[in-house]
């Protein structure tokens, strides 16, 4: 019998203080996803969501009301590493909320492609996440931007170093 077969695995109260962790994290301590307005819809595994509002700050083309490629790029990039952590909760169940909160530190960004489909035009975007491959060193995920019509704005795909 393996060590960790004797470890317990986290409890429901312990997965809500890992939940609200990561929701702190991405809605207050990183400051640059408080710029972009970012609001966390959902953090379980298989359904990681975020929303976004259009705000006059947000705008690339003044003239036509859209949406900057930046602000696309940038949430989908804050949803793949969401996702990711998500995904590394779920790979240590026996890790308690600092311990897989600490593993944040470890990521970073290390290939993003975005494919612009159409104008980011709405009054809201949700975005979302998939890890499609979590390794020991290197993860990857594919994400969606759609408006509050449910209009697909962008997709997206990342790798992240986790180690």
């Amino acid at each position: 019998m393996t060590a960790s077969a004797h470890l317990t695995p986290r409890s429901t109260e312990e997965q809500t203080r890992f939940e609200t962790a990561l929701i702190d994290l991405f809605e207050r301590r990183i400051s640059f996803n408080q710029v972009l307005g970012l609001k966390v819809l959902s953090v379980r595994p298989g359904d990681v969501r975020a929303r976004i509002a259009m705000k006059p700050e947000l705008i690339g083309s003044y003239t036509h009301g859209r949406l900057h490629g930046g602000v696309i790029s940038s949430v989908l990039d804050a949803m793949g590493g969401l996702a990711i952590m998500v995904g590394i909760a779920e790979r240590h169940p026996h890790d308690n909320a600092p311990q897989v909160m600490s593993r944040f530190a470890k990521m970073g960004t290390i290939d993003l492609r975005i494919d612009f489909l159409r104008q980011g035009i709405g009054q809201h975007f949700v975005a979302s996440a998939e890890v499609t491959r979590l390794g020991g060193r290197v993860a990857s995920t594919q994400m969606r931007f759609v408006n509050e019509e449910g209009t697909l704005i962008a997709t997206g795909a990342a790798s992240f170093i986790v180690s």
